[in-house]
Order: C-alpha cells, then structure tokens, then sequence
C-alpha cells in the first residue's frame, strides 16, 4: 500500500498581509522549511520589489524557492511544482515544510497535482475546434458533458468539451486523478483584513520599497541587457518603475502608481483564494492581530488537529 501523503500547512493570502512575517515568527517555534509560492521571489537581483525575506530572516529559517532563475526567464506554475515536490521529498524528518506565498497558481499546480493531458486524435481535435469555433454557448455544452465544471469563460468551456468527447472522461474526472497522484494534503489558512486595513500597509510597504533603491535596482537589471517587458520586470510594480524610468511616470506620481496597481492585484489574489481553494477545509484568520499572535494561534490550531 502506498504511504499517505502528508499533510502540510499552507500559508496564503494577498500581498502585503504579514504572511512572511507570520511564516517566521512560526519558525522560532517550529523546524520549519517555508517553500515560498511566489511566482516574483523565483527572479535573481529582484529582491526589493519581491519584498523578499532579508538574508538574515533566510539565515534563521530555511526557504526555498527563491532566487531560482534569472529576469527573463520564464518559470511556470508546472515547473514550481515539480520542483516543490523534490524539496518535500528531500525534507529531513525532523523539518516541518510549510507553504508560504500568493501565487494562486502556483499553490492550485502543488496541491492538485500535474494535470497532464492525455493523448487526444490531432485531427479530430482539430476538426472539433473548428465547430466549437461557430458553436452557441460553449459553457452549456461544458455543463452538460462535465456537471462538475465550474466555469470561467468561453475557452475553458471549450476545453471541458474538448476534453470530454476526445478522451470519453470529463475534465474533473482528469483533475481528480492528477489530485490523487499528488504529494501532499493541504493544510490551509488564508490571512485576511479589512481594505483599509491592507490598503495602508500597501502604501507603506511601497514607500518602504522606494527609500530601499527599488528605482535603482531596476536600473541595474536594466543595464545588465535585461528587456524593460521581460519576465519579472513584468510584476506590478516593476512595470511602474520601468515606466517612470521611461519618462512615462513621474517621481511624484510612482508611490500612488505602484500603489494603486498593487491594490487592485491584491484584491484579485483575495478573490482567488476565496473561491478556488476547494476540496479541503480553510481556516480564516483575521491578520490584523500580531504575528507572533498570528503564529501561536496557527501552532495551536495544528496541535488540535483531528481532535
């Protein structure tokens, strides 16, 4: 019989919530090894617009990661987590990994597992999106052919459809499969406060970046022949800074650029860890309390786990 999978804490929630510093105030009370979920943290020399953890907070808790590829190389939601599930295998017994980041995707490809395609016909796949091309509502079709599909648009409608005819399976059938070949079982808290609330640690998280050299340490990507649009320089707020850099943005009006642009990023992530973290429990804390708070409550709720 195959062993169970273990079940892991996963630490997620918008940006600028006080994940990083929940995850090491965890980490004076645990043996913990944070693998963080965030697609930004991957890009060597952008440290301060990562908001990375410093290299004394990684001195004192182990993370991986970070640091993995260099600005214009593209790193996908797949790669982290087959990387992921050799840094979980490769875990010494006495360390405890948690998962710490707000990538959405990036979290959904650990804890459902790879979905791999299966092999369809070329031909029929092609002669099936030519009439999915003049097709009616393709989320109907979708519904009908997979009830538990569960929307998102024409093209992953017509994906569900695709999938389901070639392969004889519906696409949840096929998740449901790349779920059970997964390497872990999610142990999940979503960190949360109030808009106001994030809206000012945003700012001043923003400022925080500016006095740091964020303006300068994209000039130096930049001078190293790095393009202005490349993978990483791409992220909300390195794209304002490139911006201003290019005459587009003033140094007045970057602070409220970065700002505004973090905000509405963080109100998507919001959006998305309420909705897509399915088929496993989720505990919400409100994390406007202290992060060593934060921390005690998260190390007693797992002590009493299963109880």
């Amino acid at each position: 019989m195959a062993a169970r999978r273990p079940l892991v804490p996963v630490l997620v929630g918008p940006t600028a919530v006080g994940k990083t510093a929940v995850a090491l105030e965890l980490g004076s009370r645990w043996s913990i090894v944070v693998i963080s979920a965030d697609s930004r943290q991957v890009y060597r020399g952008l440290d301060i617009g990562t908001a990375k953890p410093t290299r004394a907070d990684r001195r004192r808790v182990l993370h991986r990661g970070i640091d993995l590829v260099d600005p214009g190389e593209r790193y996908s939601a797949g790669q982290f987590a087959r990387d992921a599930a050799g840094w979980l295998r490769d875990m010494e017994r006495h360390q405890l990994p948690v998962i710490v980041g707000g990538t959405g995707f990036y979290v959904r490809a650990l804890v459902n597992g790879l979905f791999r395609e299966p092999p369809m016909d070329r031909g029929r796949r092609d002669r099936l999106r030519r009439w999915a091309g003049h097709a009616g509502s393709m989320g109907r079709w979708a519904v009908r052919l997979d009830p538990a599909f569960e929307g998102g648009g024409r093209q992953r409608a017509a994906r569900a459809v695709e999938v389901a005819l070639l392969t004889g399976r519906p696409l949840s059938w096929w998740q449901r499969a790349a779920r059970q070949q997964g390497v872990m079982r999610p142990w999940s808290v979503r960190l949360t406060v109030p808009r106001p609330v994030l809206r000012a640690r945003i700012e001043g998280r923003v400022q925080s970046m500016l006095r740091a050299g964020l303006v300068e340490e994209v000039e130096g990507v930049l001078a190293r022949g790095v393009a202005p649009d490349a993978p990483g320089l791409d992220a909300v707020g390195y794209r304002q800074v490139v911006g201003f850099l290019r005459g587009e943005l003033s140094r007045a009006t970057l602070p409220e650029a970065i700002a505004s642009a973090t905000h509405r990023y963080a109100k998507r992530q919001e959006t998305w860890f309420r909705h897509q973290l399915v088929g496993h429990s989720v505990i919400t804390l409100d994390a406007t309390a202290s992060p060593p708070s934060l921390a005690d409550l998260i190390a007693q709720l797992w002590e009493e786990r299963g109880r």
